[in-house]
């Protein structure tokens, strides 16, 4: 049967061996809450930590990279793209205030190259480990005929848990908190079909050296995403924990959309562009699409890639304990009362009657 289902184009062996080289990895981000081991049917966890909890509520998140995969596969390079993977499901767990506890990954591709599999298994626990977050176990899929050879995708799935009264959310924002932003690496992993557009129709090399990157174009693009659950976790364990009110993941739908989602009706947040600097992937590519950066606005996090919504007496300690652990963080705006004026503003998002976000002024 196994002769047979190679014949096919599906290659069990390879599978086999890539397990092989990846379970040295997985196993590095396994606590003792882990049983069991890599291999078998399903993941498990040991979930006896959670009667500690008065009530505890899971919350769940689910994603993929995206078509930035396609810029790992033409520069074949596989080792950060699974960072990716894991900033895009885990931060978006802790937006609620929950820790992440384990995470599964599922890699479909239409060949299995064991080394490359390694390599994209490999960086997903490399970040799960730096998320605190269990690898519990995954699937890689072979699609002959569906995908081609060097063809792969990503998605992954994560599950963590948090105190009911400790939910971060709308309904904690009030009038003047303010409004904390936390600088991005660049691109994460979202607006790269915009990206893919303009290198076809700029005939721009990945192997170009760019002067305003100090590397190549290819080599900026694939910065891997920044990770933000740990730090968050030690500020909302610690003293000024209570003073965390609402988090936003900024991620597809740009600074706007995603801070609205956070926000209470009937409150506004002006953010001042004057207060950081987009880096200069962001300009680069503006300038070679024909483009203003504000035009992005809606598609890239230019530099930000978390906003958190904190006591304004709290602002000055939160922020320093940020840059302290390594994350830049600066006041971007606050949260002021009543129905916005003007035009610009975003109001809500992903079918939530949010607030209303706009943001005004000029770049530095």
């Amino acid at each position: 049967m196994t002769d047979l289902y190679a014949a096919a184009g599906v290659d069990t062996d390879a599978g086999d061996r890539a397990v092989e080289l990846m379970k040295r990895a997985v196993a590095a981000t396994h606590g003792p809450q882990v049983l069991g081991g890599v291999g078998g049917f399903a993941g498990l966890w040991d979930a006896s930590d959670l009667l500690a909890y008065r009530r505890p509520v899971l919350a769940t998140s689910t994603d993929g990279v995206g078509t930035k995969i396609a810029i790992a596969q033409a520069l074949g390079k596989h080792d950060t793209v699974g960072q990716d993977l894991v900033g895009m499901v885990v931060d978006d767990i802790v937006v609620v205030g929950a820790a992440p506890l384990f995470m599964t990954d599922y890699v479909a591709c239409g060949r299995v190259v064991p080394e490359r599999i390694a390599q994209l298994v490999g960086g997903i626990a490399k970040a799960c480990a730096e998320a605190r977050t269990a690898l519990t176990g995954g699937e890689t899929a072979e699609h002959p005929d569906l995908m081609g050879p060097d063809d792969y995708d990503l998605a992954g799935a994560a599950v963590g848990v948090v105190e009911a009264d400790r939910l971060l959310g709308p309904d904690r924002v009030v009038a003047g908190d303010a409004v904390l932003a936390m600088a991005s690496s660049g691109l994460h992993s979202n607006g790269f079909s915009l990206v893919r557009r303009i290198l076809r129709d700029s005939g721009a090399a990945l192997s170009e050296p760019v002067a305003e990157f100090g590397r190549s174009l290819g080599e900026e693009l694939l910065e891997p995403t920044r990770l933000y659950t740990a730090p968050l976790l030690d500020l909302l364990a610690g003293p000024h924990g209570p003073a965390v009110h609402a988090l936003s993941h900024v991620t597809g739908g740009g600074i706007a959309a995603n801070l609205a989602r956070v926000l209470p009706a009937g409150v506004s947040v002006e953010l001042d562009r004057a207060t950081w600097s987009p880096q200069p992937v962001f300009r680069v590519l503006g300038e070679r699409g024909g483009f203003a950066l504000q035009q992005a606005e809606g598609t890239w996090n230019l530099g930000i890639g978390m906003l958190a919504v904190v006591a304004a007496e709290s602002a000055a300690a939160v922020t320093a304990q940020l840059a302290g652990a390594g994350f830049p963080t600066w006041q971007a705006g606050e949260v002021v009362a009543g129905a916005p004026q003007g035009d610009g503003w975003t109001a809500g998002a992903k079918g939530v009657d949010g607030g209303a976000v706009r943001l005004a002024g000029a770049h530095t």
